[in-house]
């Protein structure tokens, strides 16, 4: 006999929060603190902010009996991570006048403002709205900013993914009118009746991601989200997308009921279908997932409570049409193509590296003065890169003298070039160890081992995160470096350089020396005997390094042949 078990404290919070109100707005009028209240600490996520608190004061501020120094972070939300000229100088000045004076881009293809004081997200939301910017369901229990593979110089592909980003993130919004009430000052229709026709009063169980990946690359990393749809291109236009469920990166260290999860192909769709595979997908996990526990919340726990065959079923029962077997494709890389592109016509994009995805100083101008061009779009990665995309060919010479006078044009490693770091200390409140400001160095250290052996070029995926989270996914890259604590972390070794494999959990405990020690004498190897083409995740487990993991990798090698029949 089932015991009902209690729901966790969140999905109260949600029932009671009049759909995600709570007392926001009043809170917003207490100037005593630079704080919201614990309950609606939770809710500001579903509005696209965290409340943080700087890490590095915590300290000095404790012995002053002072509060802790809070702000806000604030992610935005654009499908596809696509914004105009004009609107990339409005999130500027946002960026300059209400928060840190820096810009962050995300591994979710958009931007995060970090250091608002309270006083400021009104101001801010406002901003954003003004240029038609939101931040609705940037974060919280529901479907987040949906991503893209970016890849504009293939135009007619790229404007149907695209496409299909917005129409997945508009279909997919919460309905409530709570953002627009708190944020802009709409009124309330007295009367009026408000529903959640898809998620219903209490919303998701925990957060739910989707990514649109164009083979034969898969920058967005598909097989690392809730549900994925992978664009199948035949004869020249895409036939429809493959469907995949149940990725995740997400674990908690010392809990082996927690694990990352590579996604499972479960079959084919048009593309007129593809928004309703997402809705019926999304109340399949709203209806079965874990309300109670919500480290065991996310999709791909359902999956495998359920069993696959089980969810897929309950997803089939529920489409007006049912998904069909799933079509060849292949994948050959995850990361960004650096520099300049151009199409037969002359139009040109630059993809520009951007580390660890902080924009800032001379950057942030030159991309002021590009920007002041009015031309071209601007376009962010799920690699934290910003393409500068359809540039005319007129206009080249001048972008290009725009990125010299800024020294953004400059060559990187292969190694610095595939790097990632979430933002961790001082702001993320999960952090246990450093990663963004600490990734660059280790990475100038590795490179330099990797240059001794003629590895220089070789782009070999490294991610960092300061927590088991998994929020720069690297859990699917080659070498995986995951927070433990202050200066500490386990090294994972294996992922597929394309983005379809788990690694493997190679050392614990290890610090910045420990890391370099460990890797120098396999970047050795590497160089020495590795086969033609051969990547370094596959050299790893070739020669036994690491034990090959299974999970997620045997149904895309089966698919990847006969790309576009």
């Amino acid at each position: 006999m089932d015991i009902e078990r209690p729901l966790s404290p969140n999905e109260r919070i949600k029932e009671n929060s009049n759909f995600l109100r709570g007392g926001i707005a009043e809170g917003l009028c207490h100037v005593e603190t630079g704080a919201l209240s614990d309950d609606d600490g939770q809710l500001t996520k579903f509005h696209g902010f965290y409340q943080q608190d700087d890490r590095d004061l915590r300290p000095e501020r404790g012995k002053q009996r002072m509060e802790k120094a809070f702000s806000f972070m604030v992610r935005m939300r654009i499908p596809g991570g696509i914004v105009t000229p004009s609107q990339w100088l409005a999130i500027e000045t946002l960026a300059k006048e209400r928060a840190n004076g820096t810009i962050r881009l995300t591994t979710r293809e958009t931007v995060q403002f970090h250091g608002i004081l309270k006083g400021n997200l009104r101001p801010l939301m406002q901003g954003l709205n003004a240029v038609t910017l939101d931040t609705i369901a940037a974060c919280g229990d529901v479907n987040r900013n949906v991503i893209a593979t970016v890849a504009p110089w293939q135009r007619d592909h790229y404007a149907a993914i695209s496409a299909l980003a917005r129409g997945l993130s508009e279909h997919l919004l919460p309905k409530t009118r709570a953002w627009h009430e708190i944020w802009l000052g709409e009124k309330r229709i007295s009367g009026s009746v408000e529903e959640e026709p898809i998620y219903g009063p209490t919303y998701l169980p925990r957060k739910f991601k989707i990514a649109v990946a164009l083979p034969p690359h898969n920058d967005v990393d598909v097989f690392a989200h809730d549900l994925g749809f992978i664009a199948i291109v035949q004869r020249g236009r895409i036939a429809g997308y493959n469907v995949t469920i149940g990725g995740g990166m997400g674990m908690t260290h010392g809990e082996p009921e927690t694990y990352p999860r590579t996604a499972d192909v479960i079959g084919f769709c048009k593309p007129q279908d593809a928004i309703d595979v997402a809705e019926k997908v999304l109340t399949v996990q709203r209806d079965y997932g874990d309300r109670s526990n919500r480290k065991h919340a996310r999709l791909k726990y359902t999956v495998d409570t359920l069993g696959l065959d089980r969810f897929v079923a309950l997803v089939q029962e529920r489409l007006a049409v049912k998904l069909t077997a799933a079509k060849p494709f292949a994948f050959n890389s995850t990361g960004d193509r650096l520099g300049w592109a151009q199409e037969e016509d002359g139009t040109s994009h630059f993809t520009l590296f951007v580390e660890n995805g902080r924009i800032k100083g001379r950057m942030l101008e030159g991309l002021h003065q590009i920007a002041s061009l009015g031309v071209g779009r601007f376009i962010m990665t799920a690699n934290q890169n910003l393409v500068l995309a359809d540039i005319p060919q007129d206009k080249r010479k001048a972008v290009q003298n725009l990125l010299t006078e800024h020294g953004l044009d400059i060559t990187f490693s292969g190694l610095r070039g595939s790097a990632m770091a979430c933002v961790a200390l001082p702001t993320c409140g999960l952090a246990l160890a450093e990663s963004e400001r600490y990734l660059p160095d280790l990475v100038t250290r590795l490179q330099d081992e990797l240059e001794r052996f003629g590895l220089r070029e070789d782009a070999i995926t490294i991610r960092m995160t300061g927590c088991p989270n998994g929020c720069a996914r690297p859990y699917i890259s080659e070498i995986g470096l995951v927070g433990r604590g202050p200066g500490v972390y386990n090294l994972y070794l294996g992922g597929a350089h394309e983005g379809v494999r788990l690694n493997k959990l190679h050392r614990r405990d290890v610090n910045g020396d420990k890391i370099v020690a460990i890797l120098s004498p396999l970047f050795e190897a590497y160089a020495k005997t590795r086969k033609s083409n051969e990547r370094f995740g596959d050299f790893v487990i070739r020669t036994g390094v690491v034990a090959e993991t299974t999970a997620g990798v045997n149904f895309h090698e089966n698919l990847s042949a006969d790309v576009g029949n």
